[in-house]
């Protein structure tokens, strides 16, 4: 074994720590100079800006927005707001002790924090004593395709440091397999707290990881008592408890084994380690790790209200970032490219068989590579652990092709192949990176209505809007939400849903109850739709929802203003939110396919308008031709603009009894084919048609861009 090292050896690359320090920086400011290039693709667009800044281009990041300004304002209104959580307390400080507007810090933290992640990363090289190999992983790791993604320039989110912090566990682990002192015990459960301080869903990896060293004990040294310490550290850390607790068993345990480490014996440190694994487990460790197992990988069945049969339509099986991936894909966003993923495995594997305290990195590589089964999001957790791959592959691949030649000219090739295969496996990422044109989670137009709505609205008022909004609701507009990026499941989504895809009657009903339902049952595990059955004794729920009008429900007293929040844009989801009401919650199966055909490619040909995609409508006939069937229409409906901003509607009917209704938006230079349901819908006829029941509805601010009503009962 020892011969073939020999031949994975590419030579020490161990520089002085002023030469590391200098590397470190440069490969620093590269990552953090790439996610400027979006910075710089939307400095004059000026829909993107607001209060003299570029927002933010992540829904999530609204919510720990929220929580630092009112950390900062020392109120926490709504309720709802996570002034205790990790983002919101960093950004805080950042905004108290620095000089910037507050815009400006969420907007570049993801930039300045995740072009972190090339310290890790350089160290873990160093402690192999390859600060080249550092180097070069730390150039590509900085901007690979899924972490660019995820830590761009104005996705402020906890993905800001989420792969930056285990990397700095698997350094800190591998420090202490490597030097077998007490001090990296401590050391090592510092970083896993910080990790769980940060981000709650640590567990899973921090579990693998605890496996994996476990694994690697007993392979290749069992009978080091140090590793069953470290163990031990590494299972207290994991163990679901407050982390002050944590802290404090922590440091007591390190001051004993210090003290009295010629009395500490493998039988001590045995028993220590079976009950830190008992309490565990019996604290439920494992069930985080089994919630997010069930999410992602089962992601396909329906969840049940407890206690109830009610079956709901799961939103995971819309998430796009929880769905199955092609190869390329997978590929793309762990290296950049497909050749450079196959490189970087098979320089991992190289890796391993020279340095085998590498093995400790599978944790992240097999969470990175669950993507292929469990959605896309999970490629980021490969990126360190390949670029580190990759790095290897590039290095010994230089020095094999250097010692073919001998004195200047081995070492002029060898940098020059390093330089240019470096640059190769940056370019895609580039590539990717330059036209990776994110846009901004709300335009200027929208939040001026959120503003509006703001200077309107109580902090005890709710706006109905998909949970899409949610966030940015809350913090432009400072009302409550039924749901948003955080609570979002089926039983929750079903009477938003509801109220924006039914007819308006029902609609009403149905918000006034939900929102009256939540406020008076605060705080408490919901199950809206079971308790409001019994509460007026309906049994099936498809019949409490037929008699779902004012006529036929005694509404609960007014404690609050609901307002619709209607933006343009939702035109975009609107199909998939119908998804979550358009079901039958006694099986779980959709009771109808609501059809809508949305476009902007359109030509009028004098008798036929066509739409792209095989699809036209005959203007003499009054038919569309939608999948080589001709099937008439209700009627054409133009709507527009005058010069006061008042809207115009224009109807044409054209055959009684048909179900397809076609709705140019002339001012949108939008086309919509629908049939009668969506035609019907809340949203349809309030944002669209402005054609409000005036018993039910009340217009608070009316822009192309986005409305509110208000709920009058």
């Amino acid at each position: 074994m020892n011969k073939f090292k020999e031949y994975l050896n590419p030579g020490e690359s161990h520089y002085p720590l002023r030469i590391f320090m200098i590397m470190m920086l440069a490969a620093y400011l590269f990552s953090v100079a790439i996610r400027m290039i979006w910075v710089g693709q939307f400095s004059d667009v000026e829909s993107f800006f607001w209060n003299g800044q570029l927002m933010i281009n992540t829904n999530d990041g609204y919510y720990y927005a929220e929580g630092a300004r009112d950390i900062l304002s020392g109120a926490a209104h709504n309720g709802l707001s996570p002034v205790t959580s990790a983002p919101s307390l960093m950004t805080a400080f950042f905004a108290a002790i620095l000089p910037l507007s507050f815009e400006s810090i969420i907007l570049f933290m993801p930039a300045m924090l995740g072009s972190l992640l090339v310290v890790p990363v350089m160290l873990i090289a160093r402690a192999l004593k390859q600060d080249l190999l550092g180097f070069i992983a730390a150039l590509l790791a900085g901007i690979t395709w899924s972490y660019y993604n995820r830590t761009m320039t104005g996705y402020y989110d906890t993905d800001m440091l989420t792969i930056v912090l285990p990397t700095f566990v698997l350094w800190s682990v591998i420090l202490a397999v490597q030097q077998n002192r007490n001090r990296y015990l401590l050391f090592t459960t510092l970083t896993m707290i910080a990790y769980q301080w940060w981000y709650a869903q640590s567990y899973s990896l921090h579990f693998a990881m605890i496996g994996m060293l476990a694994a690697y004990t007993l392979f290749f040294d069992r009978k080091n008592l140090f590793f069953y310490k470290l163990l031990l550290f590494m299972v207290i850390a994991n163990i679901t408890m407050p982390i002050y607790l944590k802290l404090i068993l922590s440091v007591i345990l390190f001051g004993v084994f210090h003290t009295y480490k010629e009395r500490v014996n493998g039988a001590i440190i045995g028993a220590l380690l079976g009950v830190a694994s008992l309490i565990f487990f019996a604290t439920g460790g494992f069930d985080p790790i089994w919630h997010q197992i069930k999410g992602y990988l089962f992601r396909d069945t329906v969840s049940a209200a407890s206690g109830h049969a009610l079956q709901y339509f799961n939103v995971m099986q819309t998430v796009r970032e929880a769905g199955q991936i092609p190869f390329e894909t997978f590929a793309n966003r762990i290296s950049g490219h497909t050749a450079t993923f196959i490189l970087s495995a098979i320089g991992y594997l190289l890796l391993i068989l020279r340095y085998p305290v590498m093995l400790l990195g599978l944790p992240l590589l097999g969470l990175g590579y669950m993507a292929l089964f469990g959605g896309l999001r999970f490629t980021v957790y490969a990126v360190p652990v390949s670029a580190l791959g990759a790095a290897f592959f590039i290095l010994l691949a230089a020095t094999y092709l250097g010692n073919a030649f001998e004195g200047t000219k081995k070492s002029a090739l060898k940098y020059l192949f390093i330089t240019l295969t470096t640059a190769l496996v940056l370019l895609p990422n580039i590539t990717h990176i330059i036209g990776y044109k994110v846009p901004t989670v709300m335009n200027n137009s929208e939040v001026k209505v959120l503003d509006k709505l703001n200077s309107i609205a109580s902090d005890r008022d709710y706006a109905i809007a998909w949970w899409d909004y949610g966030f940015p609701i809350r913090y432009y507009g400072g009302v409550k939400t039924m749901i948003d990026g955080a609570q979002h499941q089926g039983k929750a989504n079903f009477p938003v849903s509801y109220a924006l895809v039914k007819p308006q009657q029902t609609s009403a009903v149905m918000s006034r109850l939900n929102v009256e339902y939540k406020e008076a049952n605060w705080g408490k595990p919901l199950a809206f739709m079971p308790d409001m059955m019994k509460q007026y004794n309906y049994e099936d729920p498809n019949i409490f929802l037929e008699f779902l009008t004012p006529e036929e429900i005694a509404l609960p007293e007014k404690t609050r203003e609901i307002y619709y929040f209607l933006p343009y844009r939702m035109l975009e989801i609107f199909p998939t939110v119908g998804y979550f009401s358009n079901i039958d919650l006694t099986t779980g199966r959709a009771t109808s396919k609501p059809f809508m055909y949305r476009t902007t490619s359109m030509r009028d040909t004098g008798e036929m308008i066509t739409l792209g995609n095989g699809v036209a409508i005959n203007k003499k006939e009054g038919t569309l031709i939608f999948n080589n069937q001709v099937v008439p229409m209700d009627s054409f409906v133009v709507t527009s603009y005058d010069q006061a901003g008042k809207l115009r509607v224009q109807s044409q009917k054209l055959r009684d009894g048909a179900s397809i209704y076609a709705v140019y938006m002339s001012d949108y230079k939008t086309m919509l084919l629908m049939d009668e349901v969506i035609y019907n819908s809340t949203y349809v006829q309030l944002f669209i048609l402005e054609n409000y029941d005036r018993r039910l509805f009340e217009p608070v601010v009316m822009d192309p861009s986005a409305k509110v009503y208000r709920l009058k009962i």
